[in-house]
């Protein structure tokens, strides 16, 4: 009896899959591309930092797990700096970059009970951290901010300072979209480009429905193929 109901069971499973009822869409991150109306990526997100609404998505993103190392470049007034701080807990650093001192000064007087969160004052080219010493590399409406002849010569710093398995998260509004805020945007292709010059590999983009901002996710060029550097073997 057993085996019979084993078979009836098979049976079904082959006629479900074969058409008999939609197979289920796939879970996790996925969601549809397909356009439902002509309005459907239209501006709908207000304020300068509309994307800030999807916290929770781009934390989940990123992965962030106890332990990790990330440094928040441009992190201004410690937003996500704070909430990665949850993530990586208290085994875990979020370095708080500032170019500024006042805002390094307000970050430290915020955060006076984060001890993993440790805001400083960075140089303009760099992030004054030592090398192999961050999983991730943040930056978040900094990118376009960073001296236009010299954005690959920091995204090769930055190859530098994150670790060969880390990675390079750039949220940036999509400058092709909205010309009218063209300077404080930057083009997708812009982006890609000049990071594949310095050695970084695009593995994960989306732009943000209503929000005209982009979220980009970059690994090491090194991880691909046989031609894997020997520099970065003794990292850690």
């Amino acid at each position: 009896m057993r085996r019979i109901n084993l078979l009836l069971m098979a049976i079904l499973l082959l006629v479900v899959t074969a058409g008999g009822s939609p197979v289920a869409a796939p879970t996790g991150s996925w969601q549809s591309t397909r356009v439902t109306d002509f309005n459907h990526h239209r501006l709908t997100g207000t304020g300068g930092y509309p994307y800030r609404a999807k916290s929770d998505y781009v934390l989940r993103e990123l992965d962030l797990r106890p332990g990790d190392v990330v440094v928040d470049i441009g992190a201004g007034d410690g937003f996500w700096a704070e909430r990665m701080a949850k993530f990586v807990g208290k085994e875990g650093t979020v370095y708080a970059s500032e170019v500024e001192q006042n805002k390094v000064d307000r970050m430290k007087e915020k955060f006076g009970g984060l001890p993993q969160v440790k805001p400083y004052l960075c140089p303009t080219d760099g992030t004054g951290l030592a090398e192999n010493s961050c999983e991730l590399a943040f930056l978040s409406k900094t990118y376009h901010h960073l001296d236009a002849d010299g954005r690959v010569d920091y995204l090769r710093h930055l190859r530098e300072v994150v670790r060969p398995t880390g990675r390079l998260c750039v949220i940036e509004r999509y400058a092709n979209i909205d010309s009218q805020r063209s300077s404080h945007a930057i083009a997708l292709s812009q982006l890609v480009k000049q990071a594949e010059e310095a050695g970084w590999i695009a593995v994960r983009y989306e732009l943000m429905t209503g929000m005209y901002h982009y979220i980009t996710i970059f690994v090491q060029k090194d991880l691909f193929g046989p031609e894997r550097s020997s520099r970065r073997r003794g990292g850690s």
